[in-house]
C-alpha cells in the first residue's frame, strides 16, 4: 500500500475518535483531531502528485476518507443534545448530505451508461468543501469560546450559498449539457493514451 492510501486509511480510522471526543463534550479534542485529519488529507494529496503514487484505489480511498469525516462532524454538529459549542441547523446538514447524494447518484448513472469515468470538480465546488471545512473547524471552536460565534454563523452562511451554487452547477452540467458528456469521455481517452505513449520506453 502507497504511503497516500496510507494516510488516508487513517484518517479514516481518525473518525470513530472524532465522533467519540464530540459526543463525550471534548471540543478541544474533536478540534485537534480534525485538524490533524486535514493535515493526512493534505500530505496525501501531496505525496501522491509529487513522488507519483496516484493509485486507483486512492482515488477512492481519498475522497472516501473526507466524505467519512466532514458528514460524520455535520451530523453531530446538528444532532439536538450533543454537547458542542453552537449548533449548526439540522435543514444545513440535509442540504449538504443530499448534494452529495444526488452528485454520487448521476455520477454513477453516467458513469454505467456512457462510461464516463472522471468527474473533475469545479471551481466553486472547491470552494464549498474549503467552507465546509472552515465551517466545522470553526463551529468546534464556539465550544471552546462563544466569541467565534459570530464568524461561524458568517461562513456557514457562505458555505450554504457555495453549496446551492454549486448543486445548480452540476444539475446545468448533467441534465442541460449531457450531449457534451461524451465529447468529454473521448478527450480523456486521447489523454489517457497519449500519457501512456509518452510512458512507454523507446525502442532501440
Amino acid at each position: 500500500m502507497t504511503w497516500p492510501n496510507l494516510l488516508s486509511t487513517l484518517r479514516i480510522a481518525m473518525v470513530p475518535m472524532f465522533i467519540v471526543a464530540v459526543l463525550e463534550g471534548r471540543p478541544g479534542w474533536a478540534f485537534t483531531i480534525f485538524g490533524l485529519a486535514g493535515i493526512t488529507d493534505l500530505l496525501d494529496g501531496y505525496i501522491a502528485r509529487f513522488y507519483k503514487q496516484q493509485s486507483v484505489l486512492g482515488a477512492y480511498l481519498d475522497p472516501a476518507a473526507d466524505k467519512l469525516l466532514v458528514t460524520s462532524a455535520f451530523i453531530l454538529l446538528a444532532w439536538p443534545g450533543v454537547p458542542t459549542g453552537l449548533q449548526i441547523p439540522i435543514w444545513v446538514t440535509v442540504l449538504v448530505i443530499t448534494r452529495d447524494i444526488i452528485i454520487v447518484g448521476v455520477a454513477l448513472i453516467v458513469r454505467l451508461t456512457i462510461g464516463l469515468k472522471k468527474f473533475p470538480p469545479s471551481r466553486v465546488s472547491k470552494w464549498n468543501t474549503g467552507f465546509q471545512l472552515a465551517a466545522v473547524f470553526i463551529y468546534l471552536l464556539t465550544g471552546l469560546s462563544h466569541q467565534f460565534d459570530l464568524l461561524a454563523k458568517g461562513v456557514l452562511a457562505v458555505m450554504v450559498l457555495l453549496t446551492g451554487w454549486s448543486g445548480l452547477e452540476y444539475a446545468n452540467r448533467f441534465i442541460f449539457h449531457a450531449n457534451d458528456l461524451p465529447a468529454q469521455m473521448q478527450a480523456e481517452e486521447v489523454a489517457a493514451a497519449s500519457g501512456a505513449e509518452s510512458s512507454s520506453p523507446e525502442g532501440d
